[in-house]
């Protein structure tokens, strides 16, 4: 566990980080050691932008990376609003971490991960040589049709969570998009899955090269 001194045993997530080498170095007693430095990938959106269907889509047919949905850690100790969600980020940041070590990119599917304000600040973050963003959205009816067309137990139908997920949808348009780092947007509003997946996987492939 990267976290762990290799010689003192203190854990430290705050190591300082050396792009030289890439080196992290222990705070407590300096101990430092080289580690893997990529680049982080994140593909977000709003509640039935697509997300887990092009993840679906492209499970197996990008082997260099290693895919996987935020939502598989999600525990009911996570949602802490009052926080921003904090403590669930830098657990997700702390997990692609210790995977990319084996020398394969981590590509995150998740909602609030693809705003670059959540992830930015955390302290985990400083592990990657750079975050790339990316969010899937689609035109308000679309989306309102999508989530009004999902069973009923996911409580997408209801009103205010309609609305909320329409005004995250033209966050990534209006903000996101024009933000530091900008979030890249790929509308996918009158097209195919295999379409739309196909432009991710592309883009993967272009973000994966350091």
């Amino acid at each position: 566990m990267m976290n762990v001194c290799f010689q003192c045993g203190m854990y430290r997530a705050d190591k300082i980080i050396d792009p030289a080498g890439p080196y992290a170095i222990c705070p407590e007693c300096g101990c430092k050691h080289a580690f893997l430095m990529l680049p982080l990938l994140i593909v977000s959106g709003a509640s039935c932008a697509g997300k887990s269907s092009v993840l679906q889509v492209l499970l197996g047919k990008v082997d260099d990376c290693v895919l996987l949905d935020s939502d598989i850690l999600w525990r009911p100790e996570f949602n802490q609003p009052e926080q921003n969600y904090r403590e669930f980020f830098e657990t997700w940041l702390r997990m692609c971490k210790n995977i990319s070590q084996s020398g394969r990119r981590v590509v995150l599917f998740g909602a609030g991960m693809g705003v670059p304000g959540n992830i930015e600040p955390c302290v985990e973050r400083r592990y990657f040589s750079r975050v790339e963003y990316l969010a899937l959205t689609c035109e308000d009816p679309v989306l309102e049709k999508r989530l009004s067309g999902r069973p009923s137990w996911r409580q997408c139908g209801r009103e205010p969570f309609i609305k909320a997920q329409k005004e995250f949808n033209r966050w990534f348009l209006e903000v996101g998009s024009k933000s530091q780092p900008a979030v890249k947007v790929i509308d996918n509003t009158d097209e195919p899955l295999e379409e739309t997946a196909a432009r991710v996987a592309d883009w993967i492939r272009e973000k994966s090269k350091n």
